[in-house]
C-alpha cells in the first residue's frame, strides 16, 4: 500500500512524496537510461525529463500496472526519442510483409560472458538493438515495444528475430577470437 498511498500524494502535489518517490526509483530508472544512451550526462538529463512528465502526467497514473513499469515505458521512450533526435536520419523498412518463426531460444555458450553480450548488443543496428535491449533485459513483451516503438508486434518480433541473428554471430566472433 505503501506505493498507491505516496502516489496519491503526488498526485496532491505533495513535495515530500514526490521527493520519496523520486529517491524510491531515481537508481534504477538510471541504469535503464544508461542502457539506452551509454553516456552519464545525457541518461541524467534524460532521468530528470523523465520524472518531470511523470509527475506532470501522474493523474493518468491508473494503478493497472505498477508505478515502476510505468515509470520505465516513460524513460525508455525518452531515451529513444533522444537517440532519435542525435540520428540524422533513419532510412525505413517495410517489414510487415514477413512471418517471422517464434524461437525463444536465447542461451549463449559458458565462455560469453555478460559484459560481452552488452557490448555485442551495442554493436547491433538501432532497430534491432531497442527491441533486443526492451525485450531481453528490460522485460517488456511484444504489444510493450511495438507500442513504444510505434511498430506492429509482427514488426517487433521480425526485428527480435534478426537482432537475436545478428547477436549470435557477434557472440561467435567474439567465442572464436577472430572479433576486435
Amino acid at each position: 500500500m505503501f506505493q498507491i498511498d505516496v502516489v496519491e500524494k503526488c498526485k496532491a502535489n505533495d513535495r515530500n512524496a514526490q521527493l520519496k518517490l523520486y529517491r524510491q526509483y531515481c537508481d534504477g530508472m538510471y541504469v535503464v537510461a544508461m542502457r539506452f544512451v551509454n553516456n552519464a550526462n545525457d541518461a541524467e538529463d534524460i532521468l530528470q525529463e523523465s520524472f518531470v512528465k511523470a509527475f506532470q502526467k501522474l493523474h493518468q497514473f491508473k494503478g493497472e500496472v505498477t508505478f515502476g513499469a510505468w515509470l520505465k515505458k516513460i524513460v525508455v521512450n525518452k531515451c529513444i526519442d533522444f537517440l532519435k533526435s542525435k540520428k540524422q536520419h533513419l532510412v525505413s523498412l517495410d517489414e510487415t510483409y514477413m512471418n517471422p518463426v517464434v524461437e525463444e531460444d536465447w542461451t549463449v555458450d559458458d565462455g560469453i560472458s555478460i559484459q560481452l553480450v552488452k557490448e555485442a548488443i551495442d554493436k547491433l543496428s538501432e532497430k534491432y538493438k531497442y527491441v533486443v535491449l526492451m525485450y531481453l533485459v528490460e522485460g517488456f513483451d511484444h504489444k510493450e515495444i511495438a507500442q513504444v516503438l510505434d511498430i506492429t508486434e509482427t514488426t517487433c518480433r521480425t526485428r527480435l528475430l534478426r537482432g537475436k541473428g545478428q547477436l549470435k554471430e557477434l557472440l561467435k566472433t567474439k567465442r572464436y577470437g577472430t572479433g576486435s
